[in-house]
């Protein structure tokens, strides 16, 4: 017998939420690693931005999000705009604000 299209739209939703969750969740930790090196780069006067890492991440993200089947365009425009966030956070800290950076 088949699953009611209604009962599995709920299931599937209901894996979409947790999915979710763990994102955020996993985004959190990543940002409170970030944070530490904001810090860091602060107080030692490196800049907040450093492009051979970011370049190095960018191909190393492309490639995983090809072995996981994931749109490597995708993985690279989310890992631009969650560095864009970790740059602004470090220039925060930089500048002095490092309150505003965690937020």
């Amino acid at each position: 017998m088949t699953e009611d299209p209604t009962a599995t739209l709920a299931r599937l939703r209901s894996s979409i939420d947790n999915i979710d969750a763990a994102l955020v969740y996993l985004l959190a930790e990543r940002f409170k690693a970030t944070k530490q090196v904001g810090q860091l780069k602060a107080e030692h006067g490196m800049p907040p931005s450093d492009p051979a890492r970011e370049e190095q991440q960018v191909a190393r993200l492309r490639t995983l999000a090809e072995q996981a089947d994931l749109d490597p365009a995708f993985a690279e425009k989310w890992f631009n705009f969650v560095v864009a966030e970790v740059i602004r956070h470090h220039e925060d800290f930089r500048e002095g604000n490092g309150a505003a950076a965690s937020r």
